[in-house]
């Protein structure tokens, strides 16, 4: 496969939904897909056996891939769409592109259908539309379908039917042709279904809420299942569709910058729709700030090439000082004045969220590529003066709440990246609430004792974080085992307590030194001390709260019984709540944006 390591890859790759497109090694594209779980939809490509000979072919080119994180499935689809028809890869299938746009038709008479229409408006009923894309208005129309169980056969096909068909056995229409619906509970159906394709789904959520609890309460269940089902349809088909529906030409540009390094990643959207995404990685020093990473990306790129197809906004993730006299060399250059914008709303602000979502997936999967982290450990090697890389580093950190819960987490590095099989957590109990040094020595003891005893490996490294007390009381843990050969490195945070400033401290506090901020060596320390930290509020997190997944929403701030009840009942479940991105979460009753990405970040933390 061209060098590409499958296995690397998929370790970094994101669970949420979004598109993926797959380079040969001449950088040619040759396939772009949709996936509901990136990780779950790639790793399908990568197994032993059983691939078709087509996948297989795919398979055998690819050099590299590259995924763009969207917030539900629709705007996956969306997206896949547009990128298909924009580069018409080889490995997709390629259909006619019709330049029309479809509208969704309400036909008159006693039963009306649904269903697409193109060309003149000379059929009587309702218009609902323009749509942007057809594909979005069949995935719509068939969920209308399984929800509200209105017909979109042809009339030809209506009038002359003495059965029902096959849709009425699949619970796809009630059967208006044979007599099996009234024309009032019909009607009410067309209501509900003209009530959502004119944009007032939240009302048509509320009524059908209501409905469900008087259905309930009059000990109808089998009708408030139904109008649960309905619920849950409906707010599948009621996700934002920011991939499409924007004005103008804009480029959305959100860097992030992190121990180790830094992406900026920049979509275009031209005449309101989103063509894609690209991913630039800076090389930068430590200490180096979000902000001053984009002010100087917008100034390369920006004002580099004058032959640069411009866009009229920028839209940003941060503000910086110097942006005034950017607008300035900009429009001097290319003789047109282009704003730039931080706080948008609406879908500028979806657009915004999705570049910064992508930027830190992909700067997350660049810091565990294994050449990458090879390379690292490599100059580790020569800061520490070893004779060879380490093959095994591990670093430990305590977590807990006011002394509840204290969980100690053990992460292991190699020259390969993260070796999560290995990583360890450790329930710390008879400690005093809130003594880190009696927590961390529990730790390690448990961890260096059953090490020699021949259980599992011995780290080369072993890092510390804390500074010199804790580094200290490590050094009385290994004599006290007899551990022999582990170097111990001690990281304490500098005067100012900043990134890249760090003290470093070689197997006792005598033996001091820094390394200088866009050291290799350093942004490895960093990588692993940052993901110790996550691993043990994680686990801390799992330890305070229930083992069900329901607690995760229960132990959110904010959330009490009642607040959960209506949340569930807005969205007919916790499924189909898992299911909502954080705009959509937002527009439940009660529920703030703040809120809303708080849930989310919740029900879909890895």
């Amino acid at each position: 496969m061209n060098g590409f390591d499958p296995s690397a890859f998929l370790a970094a790759c994101s669970s949420r939904p979004g598109v993926y497109r797959m380079f040969d090694s001449d950088g040619g594209l040759l396939y772009v897909g949709k996936a509901k779980n990136l990780r779950k939809r790639l790793s399908s490509y990568f197994r032993k056996s059983g691939q078709a000979p087509k996948t297989a072919a795919l398979v055998a080119k690819i050099a590299q891939v590259e995924t763009t994180i969207t917030s539900n499935e629709t705007e996956a689809l969306l997206l896949e769409q547009t990128q298909i028809k924009q580069w018409r890869p080889p490995y997709n299938i390629l259909l006619r592109d019709d330049k029309s746009y479809p509208y969704v038709l309400l036909s008159s008479g006693e039963f009306p259908r649904l269903g697409i229409h193109r060309g003149a408006k000379k059929e009587s009923g309702r218009y609902f539309g323009p749509y942007p894309s057809a594909v979005a208005i069949r995935e719509s129309l068939s969920l209308l379908q399984k929800t509200f169980l209105v017909r979109q056969c042809e009339d030809s096909y209506f009038r002359n039917r003495t059965r029902p068909c096959l849709q009425y056995q699949i619970k796809r229409c009630k059967a208006p042709c044979v007599g099996l619906v009234s024309a009032e509970e019909y009607a009410q159906d067309v209501r509900h279904s003209s009530m959502f394709l004119e944009g007032r789904s939240n009302a048509l959520a509320e009524e059908l809420s209501r409905a469900m609890e008087q259905a309930a309460m009059a000990l109808d269940f089998e009708q408030a299942a139904q109008l649960r089902d309905q619920i849950a349809l409906l707010r599948r088909v009621q996700d934002q569709q920011s991939m499409e529906g924007g004005h103008g030409n804009v480029d959305v540009v959100a860097a992030v910058a992190s121990p180790g390094g830094a992406c900026v990643h920049l979509i275009s959207v031209r005449a309101g729709r989103v063509l894609g995404g690209k991913n630039f990685f800076p090389k930068v020093a430590i200490e180096e700030r979000a902000e001053d990473v984009l002010q100087a990306f917008l100034e390369q790129y920006y004002l580099s090439a004058q032959e640069r197809d411009l866009p009229s906004e920028l839209i940003v993730n941060a503000v910086h000082e110097d942006f005034a006299t950017l607008v300035d060399a900009m429009a001097q250059l290319h003789g047109v004045e282009i704003g730039i914008s931080q706080r948008v709303r609406g879908t500028r602000a979806r657009w915004q969220q999705l570049a910064l979502t992508n930027a830190e997936q992909a700067l997350a999967a660049r810091l565990a590529n294994r050449q990458h982290v090879a390379a690292r450990f490599e100059a580790l090697a020569e800061a520490l003066g070893l004779d060879v890389p380490p093959a095994r580093l591990e670093c430990f950190d305590i977590s807990h709440s006011s002394g509840e819960a204290t969980v100690a987490s053990c992460v292991v590095f190699g020259p390969q990246g993260p070796i999560k099989s290995d990583y360890r957590r450790y329930n710390i109990d008879g400690v005093a609430a809130g003594d880190d040094y009696a927590a961390m020595r529990q730790a390690l003891t448990r961890r260096l004792r059953k090490a020699g005893e021949g259980e599992g490996k011995l780290p080369d490294i072993l890092l510390v974080d804390g500074g010199k007390g804790q580094l200290n009381m490590a050094r009385e843990v290994i004599e006290e085992l007899g551990v022999q050969g582990l170097v111990l490195l001690g990281v304490a945070k500098g005067v100012t307590r900043k990134p890249g400033l760090e003290t470093l401290y070689l197997n006792d506090i005598a033996h001091e030194f820094t390394l200088p901020g866009n050291s290799p060596a350093l942004h490895l320390i960093q990588q692993i001390r940052d993901e110790s930290h996550r691993f043990a509020i994680t686990g801390h997190r799992a330890r305070r709260g229930k083992a069900r997944r329901t607690s995760s929403l229960e132990d959110v701030p904010g959330i009490g019984p009642k607040r959960r009840r209506e949340l569930l009942k807005h969205f007919g479940g916790l499924q189909e709540l898992s299911r909502a991105s954080s705009d959509e979460i937002a527009k439940a009753p009660g529920i703030s944006k703040k809120l809303a990405e708080l849930i989310y970040a919740t029900l879909h933390s890895e």
